[in-house]
């Protein structure tokens, strides 16, 4: 049998080899380059013939979802599936927008991930259960946050204010100015109706995208 041959990208060391591990006691995939931010694996993935990327969102730098974006440039029928921690729709949401083609938690069985790849490798959408639930429940009610009004990059430095981090602090981390994330901080502010901080984090509760 063919194995599937993976790219993983995620900025900790101990998950990739965690998941490395993982998928490599599967007997038909195959973990052939490890990445550890959106930068690295933009800049290297040609290089590999490869199946499918497995990739986190939440990484410094770049990030995950603008990394997919600049991927599906470079080579538009990739196949990539994020593996998160983030279990909300409004991350899952975005990642497929930005044209990934499955999102699971990190959370998820073993035996999820290992369907979960095969799925997207052989061309469909995988969403686990509660999420897909959850997306499906929004476009019948047309129910729509104000979250979703954000970029992808508000929306990653609106996540990092609301767990409390400095303007400098983010700039540092996504490789910005610090007036860039200020131009960013005042365009959140204004579309989520938000006068400070605080705020922003009480939104980004409300959201379920914070633990409380």
């Amino acid at each position: 049998m063919k194995k599937i041959k993976v790219i993983l990208v995620d900025d900790h060391e101990l998950v990739r080899m965690g998941f490395r591990l993982l998928l490599e006691g599967a007997n038909n995939l195959e973990v052939i380059a490890e990445f550890s931010s959106g930068e690295e694996v933009v800049s290297e993935f040609l290089n590999y013939e490869f199946d499918l990327i497995v990739i986190d969102i939440s990484m410094p730098g770049i990030g995950g979802i603008e990394a997919i974006k600049r991927i599906l440039l470079k080579k538009p029928k990739t196949k990539i599936l994020v593996l998160s921690a983030h279990e909300d729709d409004l991350h899952a949401n975005r990642v497929l927008k930005a044209g990934a083609k499955g999102y699971l938690t990190k959370r998820s069985a073993p035996s999820e991930l290992v369907e979960a790849i095969t799925k997207v490798v052989s061309g469909e959408t995988f969403l686990e259960l509660e999420i897909a639930k959850s997306i499906a429940l929004k476009q019948v009610t047309g129910e729509k946050e104000p979250i979703e009004s954000l970029s992808s990059k508000e929306f990653e430095i609106f996540l990092e204010l609301a767990k409390g981090k400095s303007v400098n602090i983010i700039a540092e981390t996504m490789s910005l100015s610090p007036r860039t994330v200020g131009t960013h901080l005042y365009n959140i502010k204004q579309k989520l109706s938000a006068s400070n901080s605080a705020e922003l984090t009480l939104i980004a509760l409300r959201a379920g995208l914070l633990e409380s």
